[in-house]
């Protein structure tokens, strides 16, 4: 997403091509984008990035708001899946799409519609797997009744924990692969940002709570945390926080997004650290005595979320 949308301005059509193909020889196989992410910008950067290796990669991608602008709310209708869909495999210059997401949950059209032409979707080879993203429970249980759901793509991090309590045990139950994105709490947890730092204009963390002044100031215990941890383990805390979501559970797939090749080695970096059972515990110890503040999205995100 980043090297489009949402975090200041694009990154240069060739840098960016660059990046992915050095991702792609580094051994990175999944790459997530949405037709949201521009929009479509990012869809057409990955189909011309991924072209010559398209077979070797598994690529996911959304569905599921208006004319694929964030800004204009949900649009889950069948038509509009169908043609997202179609839209898509023209942009990513493929003739299939690994993993179809609903972006959010459109509260206007049932899950089980949603569900049923995904199915459809399926049969006619278009798609191979559908999954969810921000979903609540209730909605994941339903649209996996109908037809199975391979991932949910939500928020989690040492930053924003509250899928422990009923979402990964629902996935766990129901065989549900987990696809974390903002692993490294929007930038936060790799100790490059402070009370200090200034975002570009166009960057959405101006609007997030959690990113005041006041509320990045007082979360600074949390990087201090992954910073005494990365010291002990010959690491940077970025990589701690990406170790600690692979520690979870064998089915937590987390989805860093970078724009810079030194960054991208080291996220890369994070699966060859391996946390102890007594590392875990001394994350989790400290981390309880921390109270996040700030809230994760701002209040009219907030309400898409759940659902």
């Amino acid at each position: 997403m980043g090297l489009s949308f949402g975090y200041g301005p694009a990154t240069d059509r060739a840098e960016a091509i660059k990046l992915l193909h050095a991702a792609f020889d580094a051994g990175v196989t999944f790459f997530d984008t949405a037709e949201a992410y521009g929009p479509f910008d990012n869809e057409e950067l990955l189909g011309e990035a991924l072209a010559s290796f398209r077979n070797k990669v598994v690529i996911a991608t959304k569905f599921g708001f208006k004319g694929g602008k964030t800004d204009l709310g949900m649009d889950s209708r069948p038509e509009n899946i169908r043609a997202v869909a179609e839209a898509a495999l023209k942009r990513l210059k493929t003739d299939y799409i690994d993993l179809f997401y609903q972006h959010r949950v459109d509260p206007n059209v049932p899950i089980e519609d949603v569900a049923g032409t995904i199915q459809d979707l399926i049969k006619e080879g278009k798609i191979r797997y559908w999954g969810l993203s921000e979903a609540g429970v209730e909605t994941i249980r339903k649209a996996h009744a109908i037809q199975p759901v391979a991932a949910l793509q939500s928020e989690y991090s040492l930053f924003f924990r509250e899928p422990e309590k009923e979402i990964i045990p629902t996935l766990e139950e129901l065989g549900i692969g987990f696809v974390p994105f903002s692993p490294l709490g929007k930038g936060f947890l790799t100790g490059a940002i402070n009370e200090q730092t200034k975002f570009d204009p166009s960057d959405f963390r101006n609007i997030v709570p959690r990113f005041s002044e006041e509320n990045r100031k007082a979360n600074q215990a949390l990087v201090d945390l992954l910073k005494a941890i990365a010291v002990q383990k010959n690491a940077t805390p970025a990589q701690i926080a990406l170790a600690w979501l692979l520690a979870q559970k064998p089915w937590i797939v987390p989805i860093p997004g970078t724009t810079k090749m030194h960054r991208l080695q080291e996220n890369i970096g994070a699966v060859s650290i391996a946390l102890t059972a007594e590392d875990l515990q001394q994350i989790e110890t400290a981390a309880s005595e921390i109270t996040i503040q700030g809230a994760r999205y701002p209040e009219h995100l907030l309400k898409r979320v759940g659902k």
